[in-house]
């Protein structure tokens, strides 16, 4: 078991005790050294050469027995502020499925941490450990030769395994293309829901769109949009924007533009370290006020830097471009006026690099769905009729599904060693999304 809670001080279930007694004596030697002191447990790990400490209450408050912590809901029971903040265990010792903890209390209180829970969540010294839904593919035009696909009839399938593929190339790349999907609105939706609730716009809830002007942005025109991101001026921009082209008759153009903003941010990185720095600090507002009925501005209303990072790690998380929604720059002191503007004009310049563009002609029957977080989009001008419809998920809603899937089909080291004895209701308690 993963957590003990006896009423009698050394009582424990038999049969458990001399399995994991036997199971310490056959992997003694490979077990990792366990010390504490007044504050902390150290772990060393691979025979001592690396260490990790864990502080007393962190330990207490992770606690992951039935009266710490609901097994169903994955809430945490216990009351934080009443541990004592100088708690320190009777007694701790290495046993095969972990750290064997033994607090102070009555009835006797003793939880088993694994191995594997402990070494992800090392802090002491910090890892950063990426999931592997989490490795990023930089790209260029060269994309072209080998773009991520998968069909349609994989993606409706039942099992989810399609799905999941689906779901971890656009998590891997940025976007990815659906072939053979029907040439309606209704399958179209269908396919979108597949990743998530639909998010409700100004622009409506699903779009079904022609160049009409039908709403107050240039999308509904025939206008070439160059490379952008969706919803600059939202606190919250949309995660996933999926596109299908329905039809385009009597008429040319509208070839679709996609452009990998963390490869572009890679190399301004590398080259202008200096202007990188700076459209990673100066806020950008940002409008939609096409509509009479509505003004949309972000909160805070300075906006975003156009590059936006995780907070601990640095690593780049989103990319928020698009100049002809931008509002009026007054974030900045006077002297970094000149200097902002090169900046963007340097940012513009490896945008439209033939190197960083790729250029595909959509077609009927192929949709793409694009992570709006990272990778911008445009298009070439066009003219005659043209029907497009699409949807917005929330980035919630995406890595959500994403992660469920991926419990599944590529479950990381803690599920696997954990899901054994302690899935309740579908789920590890001790799942490193946790």
């Amino acid at each position: 078991m993963a957590w003990i809670v006896t009423s009698v001080t050394t009582k424990r279930d038999i049969s458990s005790s001399h399995n994991v007694a036997a199971d310490a004596a056959a992997d003694a030697k490979n077990l990792p050294v366990v010390s504490m002191d007044d504050r902390e447990v150290a772990i060393g790990w691979e025979d001592s050469r690396t260490w990790s400490r864990y502080h007393h209450i962190w330990l207490r408050d992770h606690c992951r027995c039935p009266n710490c912590y609901h097994q169903i809901t994955k809430q945490r029971l216990v009351n934080t502020f009443e541990i004592p903040i100088d708690i320190k265990p009777t007694k701790v010792q290495a046993v095969s499925e972990g750290l064997e903890v033994t607090w102070p209390s009555s009835p006797s209180h003793i939880v088993v941490y694994p191995w594997s829970w402990l070494k992800e969540h090392s802090y002491n010294p910090p890892v950063h450990k990426k999931p592997p839904t989490s490795e990023k593919v930089l790209w260029g035009s060269k994309i072209a030769q080998d773009p991520p696909s998968v069909t349609y009839e994989e993606v409706m399938a039942k099992d989810n395994e399609g799905l999941y593929k689906w779901l971890y190339k656009i998590d891997r790349f940025g976007f990815c293309f659906v072939t053979g999907v029907p040439t309606t609105a209704e399958a179209t939706e269908e396919l979108s829901t597949r990743i998530g609730f639909i998010r409700e716009t100004q622009y409506g809830k699903f779009w079904d769109f022609t160049s009409d002007l039908a709403k107050g942005d240039t999308a509904y025109t025939t206008l070439a949009l160059g490379a952008h991101t969706d919803n600059t001026y939202f606190t919250d921009p949309c995660g996933i924007q999926l596109f299908h082209l329905l039809s385009h008759t009597e008429g040319t153009g509208g070839a679709t533009l996609l452009v990998d903003g963390f490869y572009v941010a890679s190399i301004l990185k590398e080259l202008h370290p200096k202007i990188y720095s700076l459209l990673s600090r100066v806020p950008v507002p940002a409008h939609a006020a096409g509509e009479p009925s509505a003004l949309y501005r972000p909160t805070p209303l300075l906006g975003y830097p156009v590059l936006g990072h995780e907070r601990g790690s640095g690593e780049l998380a989103q990319v928020r471009w698009n100049n002809d929604d931008r509002s009026v720059m007054t974030s900045y002191g006077g002297e970094d006026v000149e200097e902002w503007y090169h900046a963007i004009r340097t940012w513009n310049k490896l945008l439209t690099s033939p190197d960083s563009e790729y250029w595909v002609q959509l077609t009927p029957g192929t949709a793409v769905a694009v992570n709006n977080h990272r990778v911008l989009h445009g298009r070439s001008g066009f003219d005659g009729k043209r029907r497009m419809c699409g949807a917005y998920i929330g980035v919630d809603e995406f890595r959500s599904k994403l992660d469920t899937l991926a419990e599944k089909f590529t479950p990381d080291s803690v599920t696997q060693q954990t899901s054994s004895y302690a899935t309740v209701n579908g789920r590890s308690i001790w799942s490193s999304a946790l």
